[in-house]
């Protein structure tokens, strides 16, 4: 297992920085329909996030500000993402609820988590997928709009990863919640270990 730093001043952490600039460009670009610049913006996105994690892991910059910074950014992106696409009419806003929600969900698991004494949750090796598969889709649905010529091809195969996505993304979800349920049991049935054995002290 590789070493967690306290460092904030790292590649991986300024790449992440980068990708949270470029969110409110590519809204405007998409908002002012310029999809050409707007697909440019979004696979620099992408990239960079692909980027970041292989020069954390390979020159060892892991680092607990990134830990929560990366995915924090990755959420944003794809949540700013998914309503410029539905506000320009690209996607539904149903998909856009579901994933907002899942977030939600996870979102509200950190208290309870923080009240038995523990950190959020590391992400799930297959939360990371259901992001590449958003992450991939995304990019692919804005390029059928800035070519119309092959939107009949790229629009089923981001079609086809932003569901696939959005249900891997609510498997993952699940997955946390159970995890949440065995820490708060095993925290629960600590806590009644703990209490009896100090009722066996006094007893004494």
């Amino acid at each position: 297992m590789q070493a967690v730093s306290k460092r904030i001043v790292t590649v991986p952490n300024a790449l992440s920085v980068v990708r949270l600039a470029l969110i409110p460009v590519f809204l405007w670009l998409l908002g002012t329909a310029q999809y050409g610049w707007a697909l440019v913006v979004i696979v620099v996105s992408s990239v960079t996030d692909f980027v970041d994690g292989f020069v954390a892991r390979r020159f060892n910059q892991v680092s607990r500000v990134g830990q929560i910074l990366d995915p924090a950014v990755d959420r944003l992106f794809i949540f700013s993402t998914l309503i410029g696409l539905a506000w320009q009419g690209f996607l539904p806003w149903w998909l856009v609820a579901v994933i907002v929600l899942r977030d939600v969900g996870i979102v509200a698991l950190g208290p309870v988590l923080a009240s038995h004494g523990y950190g959020p949750l590391p992400v799930h090796h297959l939360g990371k997928v259901a992001t590449f598969s958003l992450l991939f889709a995304l990019p692919t649905l804005v390029l059928g709009a800035a070519f119309p010529a092959i939107a009949a091809v790229s629009d089923p195969v981001g079609w086809a990863l932003a569901l696939w996505g959005a249900f891997l993304y609510w498997w993952a979800g699940v997955l946390y919640l159970r995890e949440t349920i065995r820490l708060v049991r095993q925290d629960r049935s600590s806590d009644r270990v703990a209490d009896a054995g100090a009722s066996d002290t006094l007893g004494d």
